[in-house]
């Protein structure tokens, strides 16, 4: 049988979501009679050239050399996966998309002439077309070894497209904004991480970014009911996914409204 070539290419980012990769041990074990790994210079010393089958992307485009190499990536990859927060909205690094980067540089570096970087931190389908999104801050190693085993079957990968409110209703675990009055993005935030913090009576951060049915408008006033002042609102939104759209646009209209 002809295995199927992966491989897995890292960006801007913390290394958490290939680290999720290799905690899969046991599963990759099972699919090794069909899937060759060939690229993945975290796990091996002698990555081999494309094309691939299946290319799992980490992290955000932040330089010139990031947006040539993704080019490179989509062109020898069949299916391309984004994987995480920052490949699938620019990560907590695109909090330099609102601020001024010169600044930023000679701030933190002590040598700031030698950094070379975009202005921007942006999410992989910003460059190149995208097969799948897969989100979170790191990804569930669950819905990884789904949208692997998926692409290996020739279908679309099953990721739940709910909010975090079901995956609290799915544990029992009591509502922290109703019973307690907490602020909790939990309603505008895609599923993955199975309502952790909740479970341990804090609101959700937002790390799996937005779920596919936001109503961002509808939820802000929410927020501020429950005693979150405007850029408080704003650093809440600004984290994990701050480049995605649904989270970006209600931050800006919440600073501009603080602003007056």
């Amino acid at each position: 049988m002809t295995r199927s070539r992966l491989a897995v290419w890292k960006f801007a980012s913390c290394d958490g979501c290939q680290l999720t990769l290799l905690d899969c041990e046991d599963e990759l074990l099972q699919l090794a009679q069909r899937l060759e790994i060939s690229h993945f210079l975290e796990a091996a010393t002698a990555p081999a050239p494309g094309p691939y089958d299946l290319s799992l992307v980490e992290g955000s485009i932040t330089t010139a050399q990031d947006a040539e190499l993704i080019r490179q990536v989509r062109a020898a990859s069949r299916y391309l996966v984004t994987i995480g927060a920052c490949a699938t909205a620019g990560g907590v690094q695109a909090l330099r998309n609102t601020a001024d980067v010169a600044e930023y540089r000679a701030v933190v570096y002590a040598q700031p002439q030698y950094i070379d970087t975009l202005a921007t931190s942006t999410p992989i389908s910003a460059h190149v077309p995208v097969d799948f999104e897969l989100r979170g801050c790191p990804i569930d190693r669950g819905q990884l070894i789904e949208v692997i085993t998926a692409y290996l079957a020739g279908r679309t990968p099953d990721v739940p497209k709910h909010s975090v409110c079901f995956e609290c209703k799915r544990r029992g675990t009591v509502c922290v904004t109703v019973a307690h009055g907490t602020p909790c993005l939990g309603p505008v935030t895609h599923a993955g991480c199975g309502a952790l913090c909740p479970a341990y009576a804090r609101g959700c951060y937002g790390c799996f970014g937005p779920s596919n049915s936001t109503n961002l408008p509808a939820f802000v006033p929410l927020l501020r009911r429950d005693g979150l002042a405007g850029p408080d609102s704003v650093r809440l939104l600004r984290t994990f996914n701050t480049a995605a759209p649904e989270f970006d646009t209600a931050a800006r209209q919440i600073a501009e409204e603080a602003e007056g």
